[in-house]
């Protein structure tokens, strides 16, 4: 017999409704904590914005998993074409990078920090993504010359493929993150980035439903199936 799934919310006085709602409007939207539990009250929910901070530390990356796992088990790791790319990213002053590899549709598949951006760095960041998801039959990069290296090294470099505009999916892409640090008013620590770009990027993928693509009905059934999803995510 299969174990009953534990209760997260077992030994905390909130609603779980009410936990769900705090941590996805944190992690979706460009708002900061006081705007979160300004947001709350106006609802009617007197909260802190410590205790949204305490939620979201406690309860992000648990959901962040279990959406994983969902899309795992649905198939929905496609290895078609990637797109690479990496971004400036300061932590307590000092200049990091965020490599990140998102999908044809704009999901996001993979992402390291490091404070370097060489061959070594890329050559982590790809084979952490290929052990993960496999080798892609295309990787789109910009002309940064540490992609052919480490890619070279690895045997890849006949899948990569470079262009002026090519390579536009990823830099849209990183528009979500950056609102999100432009709220957050930067990181201060390396390990509070890779925790928040770990949950972020999840349910970016999860929310992700290709508005501009769709019909305004497609749209609306989406969107209340995506919800109805993050609800069974976070039961």
């Amino acid at each position: 017999m299969s174990r009953p799934k534990p209760n997260l919310f077992r030994y905390f006085n909130s609603s779980p409704e009410v936990i769900r709602l705090a941590v996805m409007m944190y992690a979706r939207y460009p708002l900061s904590l006081r705007n979160v539990e300004d947001l709350l009250h106006e609802r009617g929910i007197d909260i802190c914005h410590e205790t949204v901070r305490f939620w979201w530390n406690r309860f992000g990356p648990l959901f962040a998993a279990e959406i994983r796992k969902r899309r795992a088990r649905a198939g929905n790791c496609i290895r078609w074409r990637w797109h690479v790319d990496e971004v400036l990213v300061t932590v307590n002053g000092e200049l990091h990078y965020l490599w990140r590899a998102i999908d044809h549709e704009g999901e996001v598949l993979e992402f390291f920090v490091s404070k370097t951006r060489d061959k070594a760095a890329a050559l982590k960041f790809l084979k952490k993504a290929m052990k993960r998801y496999g080798r892609p039959e295309i990787i789109v990069t910009d002309g940064l010359r540490c992609y052919g290296a480490a890619m070279r090294e690895i045997g890849n470099l006949k899948r990569r493929k470079v262009g002026r505009w090519g390579n536009n999916r990823a830099e849209n892409s990183h528009q979500p993150f950056r609102r999100r640090e432009a709220a957050m008013l930067k990181f201060r620590r390396t390990k509070t980035l890779q925790k928040f770009v770990a949950v972020h990027s999840q349910i970016h993928n999860h929310f992700n439903l290709e508005r501009h693509l769709v019909s305004r009905e497609i749209y609306k059934q989406r969107r209340s199936a995506a919800l109805a999803g993050w609800r069974a995510v976070a039961a």
